[in-house]
């Protein structure tokens, strides 16, 4: 069982005692005050749990977030006056610096109610950045694509819902322009390389983009068209599979340089597990890959069996490594994204280049998804991507900070409206929950879309850890 599983399952096993003991002081209040009272208060309860405690947090917001950086990281000095960040002198910043900044953050009383935040202030690019309900711990802003103005002495720290407190500390990354070199995205399912690094991919010297699965489960939208389960998986899958090349064309990606290696959804950990048994679709009723492959531009070793192996996927890879020869790799994280087949999409690549005649320069981790905070990056669309949560000092990380353009956010808001996956409109629940978080907790939507991900992606950073 997964870090992430193992959390969600304590969750709510917590929530279902935490239920049982309410419903048992509701019973209590019934009988001794008054009959309409428990219903009444079962109503409130529910209003408050939608808009205030619904968010899957599994840590305290108490916790300071424990960093460590690379022992040679530059530390040019700063200090906070007033609300004025500023540099030690004769200290000057590159614009195109990764620039980290820890502070301690406390929420005031609102600030547990309603999302507390840092803003950036002073120049034409103002940000705001936001934190857990309730925060009090050591955090971490990006201060990326802010270097001229704090190397000015323009840039205000300011807490709205929350206060900056203790001595400020900055660390300054300053590497290498990847966008200057030929790149590769591996992205488990189609959307996950929009998700994740399309301002990087649409404006790097070369692009590759390869898609490990067809993304072809959980297709109840397309079942209400009248279709059967496999049919609709099977749609799904297409469709997938057409975005996967399609849409990167969008960021002037080259269709020859777009592959869809069609293995299956969730089902890559079982591949690894057993390297050269074929293991086919949880849904689609398919054990070939080949459906999916038909609009990639030349053939790969899997297309002579078409069997979904590990064994496949490993040749695969290689043969795509070798005639791209990326100087850049970009896939998931594993320290920090849970989802099994991002796990497996990046283990496939180390184990590909193992061995391999060509290594890349660099190799750059993202991550879509999050063990301890669903709602990661916080925040609205357009907003700056604060750190996120770690707690295990042990690690070494290295961020490099791409900032974009509201152009280049706004293109790629488009490329993920795109993509059929984030297409269909959310669940009534979920629309209700937003609803009362809208009104109750001051939370607003995206102006591009209703799924959770344009929130969350489209934003004034891409965020990437060097591996």
């Amino acid at each position: 069982m997964s870090r992430k599983q193992q959390l969600l399952k304590r969750h709510r096993r917590n929530k279902r005692l935490g239920l049982l003991l309410a419903l048992v002081l509701l019973i209590v209040v019934g009988v001794l005050v008054a009959w309409w009272l428990p219903l009444v208060l079962a109503v409130v309860a529910w209003v408050a749990h939608e808009a205030w405690f619904a968010d899957h947090l599994f840590y305290s917001p108490n916790d300071d977030y424990q960093y460590s950086f690379p022992p040679y990281t530059a530390q040019p000095k700063v200090r906070l006056d007033g609300d004025r960040l500023l540099l030690g002198d004769g200290v000057m910043l590159a614009d195109d610096t990764t620039l980290i900044l820890a502070l301690r953050v406390k929420s005031t009383w609102l600030g547990r109610f309603i999302d507390p935040l840092v803003t950036l202030a002073g120049g034409d690019l103002p940000d705001r950045q936001t934190f857990e309900r309730g925060v009090n711990g050591l955090r971490y802003l990006n201060l990326s694509g802010q270097a001229r103005v704090l190397s000015q002495g323009q840039l205000r720290v300011r807490g709205r819902f929350c206060r900056v407190l203790g001595e400020p500390v900055l660390w300054s990354f300053e590497q290498p322009d990847y966008r200057q070199q030929r790149v590769m995205v591996i992205a488990p399912h189609a959307d996950d390389a929009e998700l994740a690094a399309f301002g990087l991919y649409s404006q790097a010297a070369d692009t590759w983009i390869v898609t490990l699965t067809a993304g072809e489960i959980e297709a109840g939208h397309y079942q209400q068209m009248g279709l059967n389960a496999v049919e609709a998986s099977r749609l799904k899958g297409r469709l997938r599979a057409w975005d996967s090349i399609a849409v990167p064309r969008w960021a002037g990606v080259p269709e020859a340089q777009c592959v869809q290696l069609g293995y299956f959804c969730l089902q890559l950990p079982a591949m690894q597990a057993a390297p050269s048994q074929p293991v086919g679709s949880r849904e689609a009723d398919l054990v070939d890959v080949r459906p999916f492959r038909q609009l990639n531009a030349f053939a790969l070793p899997a297309d002579l069996d078409g069997q979904p192996t590990w064994n496949n996927l490993l040749a695969d890879l290689r043969a795509l490594l070798l005639k791209a020869r990326p100087e850049v790799i970009v896939l998931p994280h594993t320290s920090l994204d849970p989802h099994p087949d991002h796990i497996c999409a990046q283990q496939a690549v180390l184990e590909a280049l193992n061995g391999l005649e060509w290594q890349p320069a660099a190799v750059l981790g993202y991550a879509n998804h999050l063990h301890d905070n669903d709602r990661w990056p916080m925040g609205d669309s357009g907003a700056g991507i604060a750190l996120p949560p770690v707690f295990d000092p042990a690690q070494v990380w290295q961020p490099y900070c791409l900032s974009l353009s509201i152009e280049q956010q706004r293109d790629k808001a488009m490329a993920l409206g795109m993509m059929h996956d984030l297409q269909p409109p959310a669940p009534f629940k979920r629309r209700l929950r937003r609803g009362l978080q809208r009104v109750l907790a001051g939370r607003s939507g995206s102006p591009y879309g209703e799924n959770e991900f344009f929130r969350k992606a489209v934003r004034r950073h891409e965020l990437f850890w060097r591996l």
